[in-house]
């Protein structure tokens, strides 16, 4: 059973006990990523991220990484768009050690300008090696041409300018502003005591109340069609496609998934199947959804050599077209709506997931769902409902497409089959 209990401080604490497993996963949420930042800050969140691991008032690095080693846990954190979260998993028998490491590295962390300094120099090679992933620099370009000037474009790395800018007190003031109580949710998940629970984390997440919360962030996408080709000397050319999808929560959030699961989501797919296994045109070929607060997207992408280039984006294109004029079949649509029903079902087995699906459920949406709730929202996605989905989800002209490679000498080539 999922249960929530609300600190003094208006930190949210939402659980749920796993008698069958010896382990406890936790999980430090913040409501703060790229949608939070402006051009000068951008990258904040990430930063901050990174730089909770370099000591606190009462731990130096060394020290947090020691801990956690001698009780066999992990801890690793991650930022996202619209989320930053802190994590560990360990033993039950430790759940008051990470629920004491964790609050220290969130809220005490020193920030040390030396370490600044060398994590700045961390970053910048992130930024330089996501350059140098023609897959990864395809997909961000394409999500920065989907969203235009939205908050939803901004990489959640930052800028090479705005990271070097950062000072000691210019991150602190952005820390300060977001890790408040009102805006931090606590998730937990395994085998614990439940009062123990709620008294450790009472206890070591006792920090000043705040009436500050952050405000909901207007998403959208501009609408219309986009391309850029980004000319790298790489042996393969990388098509990425953003497309229209529906917001987290929303009535398009699982037939979308259903979708992309018939269209590009497994080995059966009509992409997979089309392109790789009948025309061996790539070796990496898929799509998925991403749903956000308030919007989402569907990205469809391929990796194919200089010379197949435009036959893959014709072959996209054209499967893109099939299926919005003729539909799925019954047969997609059951395989596809099972398949979802047993990734979910097996991905949920962990602690670590189950705290995941809590801690960024509760953080973003308000509320919680039960496994049994998640998977009657699967079961009740229809074949109209995919019907419907089809024409927002396959606007052509709302697509926005980057590519990656040596695309100059086939420009008006590629740009042909893209309009």
């Amino acid at each position: 059973m999922i249960k929530q209990h609300l600190l003094p401080n208006g930190t949210r604490l939402i659980y749920e006990k796993m008698e069958h497993v010896r382990s406890v996963a936790m999980g430090v949420w913040v409501d703060t990523g790229s949608v939070r930042e402006t051009a000068e800050n951008a990258g904040a969140s990430h930063l901050i991220e990174h730089m909770v691991f370099k000591g606190t008032e009462r731990r130096d690095a060394e020290q947090i990484a020691i801990e956690m080693d001698a009780i066999g846990g992990n801890i690793n954190a991650y930022t996202s768009k619209e989320n930053t979260c802190f994590y560990a998993k360990v033993l039950d028998e430790h759940l008051d050690v990470v629920s004491d490491v964790l609050s220290d590295i969130t809220f005490h962390s020193v920030f040390d300008p030396e370490e600044l300094k060398k994590e700045q120099g961390v970053v910048l090679e992130e930024i330089l090696m996501n350059e140098d992933s023609p897959e990864d620099l395809s997909g961000e370009e394409s999500n920065m041409l989907f969203f235009g000037d939205e908050a939803l474009a901004s990489p959640i790395l930052g800028s090479k300018e705005s990271v070097r800018a950062f000072t000691r007190e210019s991150l602190l003031a952005y820390k300060n502003e977001f890790y408040v109580p009102n805006n931090i949710v606590v998730s937990v998940a395994g085998n614990f005591e439940e009062q123990a629970l709620i008294d450790s984390v009472t206890k070591w997440f006792d920090i000043p109340a705040s009436p500050r919360a952050t405000e909901p962030i207007l998403q959208r996408f501009p609408g219309g069609k986009r391309e850029k080709l980004v000319e790298k000397d790489v042996e393969q050319v990388h098509i990425c496609m953003t497309l229209p999808g529906f917001a987290r929560d929303s009535e398009g959030q699982y037939p979308l998934a259903v979708l992309s699961n018939i269209f590009g989501g497994s080995m059966s797919s009509r992409l997979f199947q089309s392109i790789r296994e009948k025309l061996g045109l790539a070796y990496s070929v898929y799509s998925y959804p991403t749903s956000y607060t308030g919007t989402g997207t569907l990205t469809l992408y391929a990796g194919t050599g200089e010379k197949q280039a435009k036959e893959v984006l014709n072959r996209m294109m054209d499967e893109m077209e099939r299926i919005r004029k003729e539909g799925i079949t019954k047969e997609e649509f059951n395989r596809s709506r099972d398949q979802l029903k047993g990734s979910y079902l097996l991905g949920m087995e962990s602690s670590s997931a189950r705290m995941n699906a809590l801690g960024k459920t509760l953080l973003l949406q308000k509320r919680e769902y039960s496994e049994q709730e998640t998977l009657r929202r699967i079961e009740c996605v229809t074949m109209d409902d995919i019907e419907r989905i089809l024409p927002v989800c396959f606007d052509r002209n709302n697509a926005s497409i980057a590519l990656v490679g040596r695309v100059k000498k086939q420009e008006a080539a590629l740009l042909k089959a893209i309009r």
